[in-house]
């Protein structure tokens, strides 16, 4: 007995640490967060219809509460406690803790979601595993697709493409833990209200703004930029940005790699 407990208690641990780090992380990202980072309601629109018809929701990493539905009763966990500070005082509940280690009963809720979150946690895997136990319906979760085309934004910082590509787990790996998923592109608007790095593929100039950057987890990782920003603020005062992509400011929608993951329960045979 003495023996289980110890273990459990070792397990315990390195989660709370693990939980720790990622806080940290978050909290230095999340400085300003609320205010530029407003959930856009086409993608918001998205995630709503991917939720089916559940009514208790958890929102895992929820952050500042951008996306939770609210005509639905929702749940809100949070690693960081400068995210949950953040949040507007008619948010749903926010819990400090993390998704590996998710502190709800098995099936408690309806469906589960998590929005631009995967690539923090300390371990994916672990992460989906209990996001299944609490969730009796869907799955949600809006993410990244490491193996699509980068937008131009990257060929000023390449050093993006680095970063995301081994914490950005490929859309393959969702279906090998949570069974058949259902994966669809989520566009992004030429005026989407949520800074997220994709987000101002077409307002260029919004990527000089230490403000903007400071909201996006990315740039936090990024350890000196002043030459490719230098660059591209040259490159905008002049014509060099507009003869290369140009042709972008025409366009309403642009697929930047983002995609919504939906996994539904696997029936179990009686």
């Amino acid at each position: 007995g003495y023996r289980r407990f110890s273990i459990l208690g070792s397990q315990f641990l390195i989660l709370s640490c693990q939980a720790m780090m990622m806080s940290a992380i978050y909290d230095k990202i999340g400085l300003g967060y609320a205010r530029k980072r407003k959930p856009d309601y086409r993608i918001a629109r998205a995630i709503h219809d991917a939720l089916g018809d559940a009514q208790s929701i958890l929102n895992v990493g929820a952050g500042t509460g951008s996306y939770e539905p609210d005509n639905r009763t929702v749940t809100a966990l949070e690693p960081s406690a400068e995210m949950i500070g953040q949040r507007p005082p008619d948010a749903a509940k926010a819990y400090q803790g993390s998704a590996e280690a998710i502190p709800f009963a098995d099936n408690q809720f309806d469906a589960a979601m998590a929005v631009l979150t995967v690539h923090h946690w300390s371990d994916f895997e672990a992460g989906l595993r209990e996001m299944r136990r609490v969730a009796k319906g869907p799955i949600v979760i809006l993410t990244f697709d490491p193996e699509s085309r980068y937008f131009w934004l990257a060929d000023y910082i390449p050093e993006i493409i680095a970063l995301d590509q081994p914490i950005m787990p490929k859309l393959e790996a969702f279906e090998r833990i949570l069974g058949p998923c259902k994966v669809e592109v989520v566009p992004v608007p030429h005026d989407c209200t949520d800074g997220f790095l994709g987000a101002y593929w077409q307002r260029p100039h919004a990527y000089l703004d230490p403000q903007v950057r400071a909201a996006i987890s990315t740039f936090a990782k990024l350890d000196n930029i002043t030459n490719a920003l230098t660059k591209l603020e040259q490159d905008l005062a002049s014509v060099a940005w507009e003869e290369r992509y140009g042709h972008l400011t025409e366009l309403e929608n642009l697929d930047v790699g983002y995609r919504l993951v939906v996994a539904q329960p696997i029936s179990k045979k009686e």
